[in-house]
């Protein structure tokens, strides 16, 4: 006895076998940016009014440079993720879909190089 209808028979529809790795890293993501989010604001809040230069400085502390680049490829990972699901579940058609997943996945990976190279320019002059 099967539970699946006959329409999903016909079709071959069954389960991915994908999700839970995609729902995984939502939460992976999710965890590491809570405490990345908190170095960054007050981080941000102590070096927000002083000299580029005081900033050089505090940016090319390793532990700082890699906080930082870690931050960003989280952000723009987890970003990539949800709006992945967003649009899975709420863009139709199909094809707009893809190019919407196209687009943003594109533009986030080019906003995060710029970002981390940024980030690592600054730290290394």
């Amino acid at each position: 006895m099967s539970i699946r209808t006959p329409l999903a028979r016909v079709r071959g529809l069954g389960t991915a076998k994908d999700g839970t790795h995609h729902w995984w890293m939502q939460r992976v993501t999710s965890i590491a940016l809570v405490p990345l989010v908190l170095w960054f604001a007050f981080s941000m809040l102590r070096y927000s009014r002083t000299e580029y230069e005081m900033f050089q400085h505090w940016l090319s502390n390793p532990i700082n440079a890699g906080l930082m680049v870690t931050f960003l490829f989280v952000v723009f990972y987890h970003a990539k993720l949800g709006m992945q699901v967003i649009y899975e579940d709420y863009v139709r058609p199909e094809w707009v879909m893809y190019v919407a997943l196209l687009v943003t996945q594109f533009v986030l990976f080019l906003l995060g190089a710029i970002s981390i190279i940024s980030v690592l320019k600054i730290a290394l002059a």
